[in-house]
């Protein structure tokens, strides 16, 4: 179920947006979002976990690899971390910009 949201979702992103900074600030966000979420879990009363364990992944590669093995679970895994490496040079390029002035 989550990954279909995903996928749904990134598809959204790419008909509306239609440019590569865009989908690389939507995949950061959702696994941050996701990572922010398994934190909270990890360290909050037990009614919480259990809901939080039941209906939220803890990141994108556990989403990947819930519903992918082998070759394309490699695949994709390499497209999330060249997706987060693009991310990480658009926050490096912006903090570099940020500084000249």
């Amino acid at each position: 179920m989550d990954a279909i949201i995903f996928i749904i979702l990134l598809v959204v992103v790419i008909c509306f947006f239609r440019s590569l900074y865009n989908t690389v600030f939507f995949v950061a966000i959702i696994d941050i979002f996701l990572r922010i979420l398994t934190f909270i879990k990890d360290n909050t009363f037990q009614e919480l976990k259990v809901f939080i364990g039941k209906y939220f992944p803890e990141n994108i590669p556990h989403i990947i690899d819930k519903y992918a093995d082998g070759t394309l679970y490699l695949v994709l895994v390499w497209v999330y971390v060249i997706l987060m490496a693009i991310f990480l040079y658009y926050i490096v390029r912006y903090f570099i910009k940020r500084r000249k002035y």
